[in-house]
């Protein structure tokens, strides 16, 4: 077995060991199998431990997929290795001559294991991984390393009483948006609230945790909310961005150095690694982390210790290290870009950040928060957002993420007149009113209650403004590009309102 990946999996009992949240644990199991053996899906089912008659999926990791004919698949194949007492394999499922022909012939499935949780000696449960790509089939290696991760993990899984709970009723999500939200972290989403219940149970073990999302999702934020809610909350809290600071700079700015130990170096200086002794050191953006430092920051996570540049001797350091990536490690692993060891280190308790566009129901609750801050801070009066203008934040796609959101907010404050309590869409820049105009013909919310001549003339303002463009303003070119004539074009420029960009 890969040495790595045995060490992963011993970090990983070390962690669950320090859980008290079941669903926590569930989370964490599916996500590192799916990751270690590369699974697009990985399943956890549990028998009744009460009745031992019925099975039930209780967690799922990884690639979306269709409910129905995957709890077919994970009914199945649990199952079997129920009815045999022992794992399953296939490399190809479609053509495993132990299973009737065509019965997945619906499904789009390639390769499947499926090993047993067992408590002394009965089974409890199974962990099933799927695979869909011919490229990425499971080997005998994957099987024998599912059996021994099954093993380790097994005795976390044992707790009859929560189990119980699944045949019971729901598992109920305890509510912890009134205790972050002082942290800055503001939601009401289904996603916002599983996200902090992982934050949550992160603060509760010191262990390093990798976050991994867009760019702009706060991912900072929630680092500061992991350490002001975990044992070291009394000690420093220090952020660094390694995408930032030339790489010559860094190591002297995570390691420190000793006097003279380049040109410029009049005194000695501590490194931030140093700097966040007995608190939590923040590494944003990871990735950007040269090659020879990666090794360095290795020797800290295995040693503990730290040498300053220009020094001989090594330091004792005890720091937790949250670090941050918009890039999936794993893919940088692949491509050699990033070492694997160190991966391993790091990717011990993983927290996958969802983007605004994945929570969309936090729109308002964020763009109402940045509002009130903004009209503050300005000395404006506005206090809310027009309902065309709600619409428009809710429905627009957000690539930037939540640190968009609060610059387009902090903008529209800025355009605001210190008088004016709603905020319309007139205040919107002239790159974002194309933009809602558009959204406006093709946005089924924004039909509601629309007379049929309001939204006809949208789209006819929409069609002669694009075109206008397209002939740089020449009204009579976009006349005969639209088969009417310049007296009906300029009727029509006048009649919708349609005025030239700058010349507002």
């Amino acid at each position: 077995m890969n040495s790595l990946k045995l060490e992963s999996m011993i970090e990983l009992a070390s962690t669950l060991a320090q859980q008290s949240d079941f669903q926590e644990v569930l989370r964490l199991v599916t996500q590192k199998a799916s990751s270690l053996l590369r699974a697009e899906v990985a399943l956890i089912m549990m028998i009744n431990p009460r009745t031992r008659e019925t099975i039930k999926t209780i967690y799922k990791e990884g690639k979306e997929v269709d409910d129905h004919p995957y709890h077919f698949v994970h009914t199945y194949f649990s199952g079997w290795v129920i009815d045999h007492n022992c794992g399953f394999l296939s490399e190809d499922i479609q053509q495993d001559a132990r299973f009737r022909k065509n019965l997945f012939e619906d499904i789009p499935l390639k390769s499947v294991m499926c090993a047993p949780f067992r408590a002394e000696g009965i089974i409890i449960g199974t962990l099933l991984l799927l695979n869909h790509a011919e490229s990425s089939a499971f080997g005998k290696n994957d099987f024998s390393y599912l059996e021994k991760f099954v093993t380790v993990v097994s005795p976390f899984l044992r707790n009859i009483q929560k189990i119980q709970q699944y045949f019971v009723s729901p598992l109920p999500k305890e509510t912890l948006l009134k205790k972050y939200e002082a942290h800055g972290l503001l939601g009401k989403s289904k996603k916002f609230v599983e996200l902090l219940q992982t934050i949550e149970a992160a603060a509760n073990c010191d262990v390093r945790v990798l976050l991994e999302g867009q760019s702009g999702t706060g991912k900072e934020l929630i680092a500061r909310a992991i350490h002001r809610c975990s044992s070291r909350a009394q000690h420093k809290f220090v952020a660094i961005d390694c995408g930032t600071i030339p790489a010559n700079l860094i190591e002297s700015e995570l390691f420190g150095h000793v006097k003279g130990a380049f040109t410029g170096a009049t005194s000695a200086r501590k490194g931030l690694l140093e700097e966040a002794n007995g608190g939590t050191l923040f590494m944003d953006e990871i990735t950007n982390l040269p090659m020879e430092l990666q090794s360095k920051l290795l020797r800290v996570l295995q040693e503990g210790e730290i040498r300053p540049l220009g020094s001989n001797l090594a330091r004792k350091v005890d720091v937790r290290i949250i670090t941050a990536s918009s890039i999936a490690l794993r893919e940088l692993v692949e491509r050699q870009e990033f070492r694997e060891d160190l991966y391993y280190r790091l990717y011990v308790y993983p927290i996958g950040v969802p983007s605004l566009n994945d929570r969309r129901e936090d729109i308002p609750l964020l763009a109402s928060y940045f509002l009130t801050k903004f009209s503050h801070k300005q000395k404006k009066q506005a206090e809310t957002f027009h309902e065309e203008m709600s619409v428009f934040l809710k429905t627009r796609k957000w690539p930037g993420n939540i640190r968009e959101l609060e610059n387009l907010v902090e903008r529209l404050v800025t355009l605001t007149p210190s008088e004016m309590k709603v905020i319309d869409t007139s205040v919107l820049p002239p790159e974002f009113r194309d933009e809602w105009q558009k959204m406006k013909i093709t946005s089924k919310i924004y039909y509601t209650h629309r007379p049929l001549r309001e939204i006809l003339g949208d789209y006819e303002k929409q069609v002669i403004q694009k075109v206008l463009m397209e002939c740089n303003w020449n009204q009579s070119k976009a006349a005969r590009m639209l088969g009417i004539s310049e007296h009906s074009m300029r009727y029509k420029i006048s009649k919708l309102g349609i005025v030239k960009p700058g010349q507002e």
